[in-house]
């Protein structure tokens, strides 16, 4: 890789510390997660015969790492990938201007490639010995509720560790070539001015195609869950989570569409209650939907699947009381087995929410030196972003129980023959709560960071 390479890379991670963080961050789980499930995989893989036959209670190291894995390795990749997308959107106009002074197509792939690859490398060494301390971890507790042979032990081989690795650079590369062709196709000057407009044309097009595809299949999975006979609940609850995240992924598809919408609907008393600041904060998630739709995806992430993790819980645990009928969603180490996967999902998910909301407030700040040099206060941008938190937490929230209602709803059709489940307020007020803690203090203290310092510096760019 040639130094002028390298250098435009190392530079591109300079500048926007926190999106690369963030993105840091989401391979870091995404190592961990793969690193965790391969290795009790591999454990009960490698282990001798009469300790991989003693008798357990429940179903198994291997069916449990299986279900486990299958959900949180695909909400890593999806937080993996909404990071990652993000991170190279920042970079669309910076990219298309090395177009204009001469840089080709090759050497803008390589930039990107070598950002994201070194990103990973970066987040390699910390993920994998995590998840080779959470796999132990994991099964030292099912060893101590019988669920796993007291002589298991997880293995030394590199395999999940080198699987791990080998995920993340392959999710890496595919979304940077995605983010390259939008840049490296058209001509510098067309790329340049796509760059200012938010992305190209087709792509918009193309994305709701595609978001409408996704929800589709998601409305498919969920109409299996529903569909299932009284004894194969635990199928119909791994169909609803299942369903639940493909729905999340059209939402993120489909997200510039539905912050419009959303943004249109409560903007109005928005305006009405906070007159000034109100209207500012309406108009600025109007004008910036994509903006407002990566902030608002991550919350739904968080309150979709937490949500529907809660729900379906206290629907089969409902059901389970009423028949006197014990499944395996109700059995005490199953709920266990539950309550440690909906901690799993909560961790992907706030991580998820914080990265890209911290990322996103850190990047505007040209946008709030402008407005101070037009006369704004900072007692006034901070009254716009209290308002812009709340609207984005009010939208992702309704967005992701959404979500949950139509997962949870497909469930206990299932359980109950009703759609309408048991919903746990306590755990969905304090769901609800949570995503505010997160959403509301990490756009209003990034804000208040970013519009510090010098308005002219900012605005010239000699910050940041």
């Amino acid at each position: 890789m040639g130094s002028p390479v390298l250098a435009l890379s190392v530079g591109q991670i300079r500048r926007r510390p926190a999106a690369f963080a963030g993105l840091a961050a989401a391979l870091f789980l995404q190592m961990a997660a793969v690193t965790l499930f391969g290795s009790l995989v591999a454990a009960q893989a490698t282990a001798p015969s009469a300790v991989a036959r003693a008798p357990v209670a429940g179903p198994g190291v291997m069916v449990i790492a299986a279900a486990f894995g299958e959900i949180a390795v695909l909400v890593a990749l999806f937080v993996v990938v909404n990071a990652l997308g993000f991170t190279l959107r920042q970079q669309h106009r910076d990219l298309a201007l090395l177009r204009t002074v001469a840089a080709t197509p090759r050497q803008v792939r390589r930039v990107v490639r070598a950002q994201v690859a070194a990103t990973v490398l970066l987040a390699a060494v910390p993920g994998c010995a995590t998840g080779l301390l959470a796999a132990r971890a994991f099964l030292a507790a099912l060893q101590r509720r019988g669920m796993a042979a007291p002589g298991l032990r997880t293995s030394g081989t590199p395999v999940p560790m080198l699987v791990a690795l080998g995920v993340a650079l392959l999710v890496g590369l595919a979304a940077t070539a995605a983010s390259s062709w939008r840049v490296t196709r058209p001509a510098p000057a067309v790329a340049l001015a796509e760059g200012a407009a938010g992305g190209p044309r087709g792509w918009a097009a193309l994305r709701l195609l595609s978001g409408l595809a996704v929800l589709a299949g998601g409305v498919l999975l969920l109409r299996l869950a529903a569909t299932r006979r009284a004894d194969e609940l635990d199928k119909a609850g791994q169909a609803a989570l299942l369903g639940s995240l493909v729905l999340l992924v059209a939402v993120a598809l489909l997200g510039p569409l539905a912050a419009r919408g959303s943004a249109a609907v409560l903007g109005a008393p928005v305006r009405l209650l906070a007159p000034r600041a109100g209207w500012l904060a309406d108009a600025n998630l109007r004008g910036y939907a994509a903006r407002l739709s990566s902030a608002m995806v991550p919350v739904a992430l968080l309150v979709g699947l937490s949500g529907t993790m809660l729900i379906m819980t206290s629907t089969a645990d409902r059901v389970a009381r009423a028949t006197g009928a014990a499944t395996s969603v109700t059995k005490a180490s199953d709920i266990w087995l539950r309550q440690a996967e909906l901690g799993l999902l909560v961790c992907f998910a706030a991580v998820s929410t914080v990265n890209t909301l911290v990322a996103l407030t850190a990047d505007r700040r040209r946008e709030f030196a402008l407005l101070r040099l037009v006369g704004s206060t900072r007692r006034q941008l901070l009254r716009m972003l209290t308002v812009e938190a709340a609207l984005t937490t009010v939208i992702g929230v309704l967005l992701g129980a959404a979500v949950a209602a139509a997962a949870s709803g497909a469930f206990s059709r299932a359980v109950r023959g009703s759609v309408v489940p048991t919903v746990p307020g306590a755990g969905c007020a304090w769901l609800v709560l949570g995503a505010a803690l997160l959403t509301v203090p990490g756009i209003v203290g990034t804000g208040v960071w970013a519009a510090g310092g010098s308005a002219v510096e900012s605005v010239s760019g000699e910050r940041g």
